[in-house]
């Protein structure tokens, strides 16, 4: 990814209340990742973020459409993309990740950058089966295909009714009889 500034969010500057920013995320954004998931799209993300002493929370509120490629007829299409996802800020000694919505920095970190975070809550926000939307609403060929038996222990030609003694070792029959 290219360093682009006009993500970042100036904290060092911010008073410890509640700010709102707004971001227009376009073919140009996308195009700062080395990546072909998303080429293309317009989405909009509102941010609230709320500075304390101890700890920042950003909010993202992300609405808009994504171009994606079709998996069944390789047809692009719009997707559309909602979400919602926090991200707690923590400071802390050093700059880590502590988890995928955790992070701390140093209290002299002047600012936040946020464009990484948009880009992975737009793509966590994809369905993993991408569907053209004149495919989306068919009903399966097939409502069973996906009940379809993949393993089973029984043999060729086993009756169901001997589940319990057939397969089962001889020993551990005789140990039933122990009761």
């Amino acid at each position: 990814m290219k360093k682009d500034s006009q993500y970042d969010i100036n904290i060092a500057k911010l008073a410890d209340k509640t700010h709102h920013f707004a971001f227009d995320l376009d073919k140009a954004f996308f195009e700062q990742f080395d990546q072909q998931l998303i080429p293309d799209g317009q989405v909009h993300a509102d941010v609230t973020l709320t500075k304390t002493d101890r700890l920042i929370t950003v909010d993202f509120d992300l609405h808009g459409t994504v171009r994606q490629i079709c998996d069944r007829s390789l047809d692009e299409y719009d997707q559309e993309v909602e979400a919602q996802e926090q991200l707690l800020v923590r400071f802390g000694d050093q700059n880590l990740e502590l988890d995928d919505n955790v992070l701390q920095i140093t209290p002299d970190t002047q600012s936040l950058p946020l464009a990484q975070h948009l880009f992975d809550y737009i793509g966590l926000s994809l369905p993993m089966k991408k569907l053209h939307p004149r495919f989306q609403n068919e009903p399966d060929e097939n409502p069973e295909a996906d009940a379809k038996l993949i393993f089973t222990t029984r043999q060729e030609g086993e009756d169901d009714d001997n589940d319990d003694n057939n397969g089962i070792d001889p020993r551990w029959n005789a140990l039933r009889n122990l009761n």
